[in-house]
């Protein structure tokens, strides 16, 4: 298979699925050109506790990928996700040199800013710009070439655990990849599903995954927030395991086809055929009792939710509402419950802004892995790509130590 030139990679290494997608850079825009998933049976919440079986199901995913697009496959965008990640705002101050702020005003202030204590075990994942503020005047985007003499920036710095992430890197270069970047979960969805107004007004995006709910607030066009909940759609597959006393395939399997998560939109006729442990005979049991078990567990979840969107203090700014995606979101009723439960507007969010394979990829399951392509195509596009192995921090700091040396002579 050959190799082509502007093909983006994004890997989404979950709980329940491993999932890669292809894109290429087309003037319109990037196009879908492949896709391959693989069931995951090495991740819990998110975190990677048996590399064999993460390799094993990367491998596949990515074979899957590159027969589809007909490339070879040497770099990805991986997202990470876990209660271990962890986000808090912070600022940075730096005098202008030259009396107009160049990209080393703007390299010195985001340095600044990310200068916060930080245990060894914990390493910086993004530091994303909220604002700039130049002698005062706030509300800047663009600071290059404007005049002043002092530089601030608000930024939101996502944090996650050094060997969480040493893991994801292990287990792709087990499999022959090189990792371009890791990129939070959320972060990716919020490119895929989110529109420019959308981020301007004010939403949160609840990205439920199997083993973790990602949120993210965003508000002026800009993540102001960020957290993670150890709750997800494996949960509701495991009380339906032990309610309806079922295997955890077939609980999963009850859960997709049938599952829904207000039970009176349910009928009182309808009816499921639930298979028994131990070769017993399956039995019928009506489709409300089903709905009776994942209420309560979707209802916990969006609760969550809301605390934590009313502890951000940005509730009263969401404009635009709520935006639900991954797997778990595609189950009737969902939307209905989010809005009664969050007391605010709530759509499905659904990958755009992509050509291609776009039916195929339209579904909330696969909002990560296009946001992590559509993540890859800004970052290349923006000359803001960062290493996430030694050999790229290395050259990351040879090229920090030549500005400075410039900077001096």
């Amino acid at each position: 298979m050959a190799k082509h030139d502007g093909i983006i990679v994004g890997l989404d290494i979950g709980t329940t699925k491993i999932c890669c997608i292809v894109g290429e850079r087309k003037e319109g825009g990037i196009d879908i050109i492949g896709i391959g998933t693989h069931p995951s049976k090495g991740l819990r919440k998110g975190v990677v506790v048996n590399i064999d079986s993460t390799v094993h199901a990367i491998r596949k995913a990515v074979e899957e990928a590159e027969l589809m697009a007909g490339c070879e496959i040497t770099s990805v965008y991986a997202g990470i996700a876990g209660s271990h990640i962890q986000g808090f705002n912070s600022h940075g101050i730096v005098a202008v040199k030259d009396k107009e702020v160049g990209e080393a005003d703007l390299a010195r202030v985001i340095d600044a800013a990310k200068a916060v204590p930080m245990p060894l075990d914990r390493e910086v994942l993004h530091v994303l710009p909220q604002e700039y503020i130049i002698d005062e005047q706030d509300g800047v985007r663009e600071p290059l070439g404007m005049s002043g003499v002092r530089l601030e920036a608000r930024v939101h710095i996502v944090t996650g655990s050094v060997t969480s992430a040493q893991n994801i890197v292990k287990c792709c270069n087990r499999t022959g990849l090189h990792v371009e970047d890791i990129v939070l979960e959320q972060l990716a969805s919020s490119y895929a599903v989110l529109s420019e107004d959308e981020k301007e007004l004010g939403v949160a995006i609840v990205d439920i995954g199997g083993g973790t709910t990602d949120i993210a607030i965003l508000a002026d066009g800009a993540i102001v927030q960020t957290s993670v909940l150890s709750l997800g759609g494996n949960h509701l597959t495991n009380d339906i395991a032990v309610g309806l006393r079922t295997p955890m395939a077939e609980a999963e399997r009850i859960k997709q086809k049938y599952g829904c998560a207000m039970t009176r939109m349910i009928g009182a006729d309808e009816v499921i055929e639930v298979p028994s442990v131990g070769g017993r005979q399956p039995r019928v049991l009506s489709r409300q009792i089903l709905g009776e078990i994942i209420e309560p567990r979707v209802e916990e979840i969006f609760s969550l939710v809301r605390r934590e969107l009313q502890a951000s203090g940005y509730a009263e700014l969401l404009a635009s509402g709520v935006v639900i995606t991954g797997g778990t979101t595609t189950m009737e009723g969902m939307q209905d419950l989010a809005e009664e439960v969050l007391g605010m507007p709530v759509r499905s969010g659904l990958p755009q802004d992509v050509g291609g394979l776009v039916d195929v990829v339209r579904s909330p399951k696969f909002s990560t892995a296009v946001g992590l392509v559509l993540y890859g195509a800004n970052s290349q596009s923006e000359g803001l790509v960062r290493a996430t192995s030694g050999d790229g921090r290395f050259k990351t700091v040879k090229s920090r130590m030549r500005e400075w040396l410039g900077e001096i002579f």
